[in-house]
């Protein structure tokens, strides 16, 4: 079974997602960490984001996902790529078609034949459009922007308020208006709004969608 659930930054998709994984006994994976960790390796490499500089880049890069945490070229890099200056980066690489191509290409060779919780952008609409199940979680930018800037700090990574919601902005726009895969709701996708729902809230809801209020 493949459940999946999309959202913007900051509407809690992640947690979620591993509550739900972790409850039904599927796999997790965050599709957004695999970005993140391309994204990370051309920052760290000083590498300009571009069509050509990231093909190659991707020619001799390995990311996989395993227990829950994101490994690039075998090391794992789970935290080094929640900081906003690497999410920027990401939602930069992500708008590129090769890496989409090859992102996707991972996502499904991974999720073969398994029961599986997959989060990100684009998994009900181009990954897994045939998906069991599909949800679209969101929340208001003031209350992604908070949840997103108490995360960081939870991690002991300093953070500007400010700087986070200029920073979601950006990156909703980006996200948005991508020529490949922009972020948005399938159409058989159930909605959720999480402004006034706390993480086990949101949780049980998507479990009573998919089996009923027995399931969690």
């Amino acid at each position: 079974m493949i459940i999946a659930i999309d959202g913007p930054s900051g509407a809690g998709k992640s947690t979620v997602a591993r509550l739900l994984s972790k409850k039904l006994g599927y796999e997790y994976i965050d599709t957004g960490a695999m970005y993140r960790a391309l994204a990370y390796k051309a920052y760290k490499q000083n590498i300009d984001i571009n069509e050509a500089n990231i093909a190659e880049l991707l020619e001799t890069t390995n990311i996989t996902y395993n227990d829950n945490k994101v490994f690039l070229d075998g090391e794992n890099v789970e935290n080094l790529i929640r900081n906003e200056e690497i999410s920027i980066a990401a939602s930069k690489i992500s708008s590129l078609k090769i890496v989409r191509e090859k992102m996707v290409e991972i996502q499904r060779k991974i999720a073969k034949n398994k029961n599986v919780v997959l989060e990100g952008r684009d998994i009900g609409t181009i990954v897994f459009p045939d998906a069991e199940h599909k949800f679209f979680i969101t929340a208001s930018l003031e209350e992604r922007a908070k949840r997103r800037y108490e995360q960081l700090k939870l991690n002991n990574i300093k953070a500007d308020y400010t700087n986070v919601i200029n920073d979601m902005i950006k990156r909703d726009e980006n996200d948005s208006t991508r020529k490949f895969s922009p972020l948005k709701p399938a159409e058989d996708a159930i909605l959720i709004d999480t402004t006034n729902m706390d993480l086990n809230e949101v949780t049980k809801t998507i479990a009573q969608y998919i089996g009923g209020s027995n399931v969690l």
